[in-house]
C-alpha cells in the first residue's frame, strides 16, 4: 500500500510540473534565469540573443536594408549592423584589460598587511624566548639523553661512542 501511494504521489509530481497550468491557477511564472541572455564569450561566439533588444528607428530601417544585397551596404552601416547583433568584436574581446594590476597590488597589500601584524604580535603578544632554546640548555638536554642512552639502537645514543666520550665517525 505505501508503495502505491508513493509511485502515485511521483506520477502526479511528473503530471504537475510537465504542464503550465496547473489547478485553474493559471500560467507558471517565467523566471528571469531561465531566459537566454547575451554574454561576449570566445568559447560562445554565437551568444542567444543580439545585443540590443529595442532597436531605434535608424536600426529599424537598416535591419530592413540588411534583407537586401550586401553589396549597397557601406562599410559603416555593415559595422551598425554587426553592433546591433554583437557587443564587441574578437579583437575586443582578446584584448587584454589592466585588471591584473589591481589583482596584484591587492595581494602586495595583504601581504604588508600580514607581515605588520607578524611584527605586532612578535612585539605585543608573543612573551620572551624560553629557556630551553638557549645554546646552553640545549647542551645540558643532549648530554641528559646521551646519559639516559635514549634510543639505543638506531637513534641518537647510537651515534654515540660512550668510551671514548665522543661521537663515532
Amino acid at each position: 500500500m505505501l508503495a502505491s501511494r508513493a509511485l502515485s504521489l511521483v506520477g502526479k509530481r511528473a503530471i504537475s510540473t510537465s504542464v503550465c497550468l496547473r489547478g485553474g491557477h493559471g500560467v507558471a511564472k517565467v523566471e528571469e534565469y531561465t531566459l537566454p541572455a547575451y554574454f561576449d564569450k570566445r568559447e560562445n561566439p554565437l551568444p542567444d540573443i543580439c545585443y540590443v533588444q529595442s532597436l531605434s528607428p535608424e536600426q529599424k530601417s537598416l535591419k530592413e536594408k540588411e534583407k537586401g544585397t550586401w553589396a549597397a551596404l557601406s562599410n559603416e552601416e555593415k559595422i551598425a549592423l554587426y553592433r546591433i547583433s554583437f557587443k564587441e568584436s574578437f579583437a575586443e574581446m582578446n584584448q587584454g584589460s589592466s585588471e591584473w594590476k589591481s589583482v596584484v597590488g591587492a595581494a602586495l597589500f595583504f601581504f604588508g598587511l600580514t607581515g605588520l601584524i607578524v611584527l605586532w604580535q612578535r612585539k605585543y603578544v608573543y612573551g620572551p624566548v624560553p629557556r630551553t632554546f638557549e645554546p646552553e640548555y640545549k647542551q645540558k638536554e643532549l648530554q641528559r639523553m646521551l646519559d639516559m642512552r635514549v634510543n639505543p639502537v638506531q637513534g641518537l645514543s647510537s651515534h654515540w661512542d660512550y668510551e671514548n666520550k665522543q661521537w663515532k665517525k
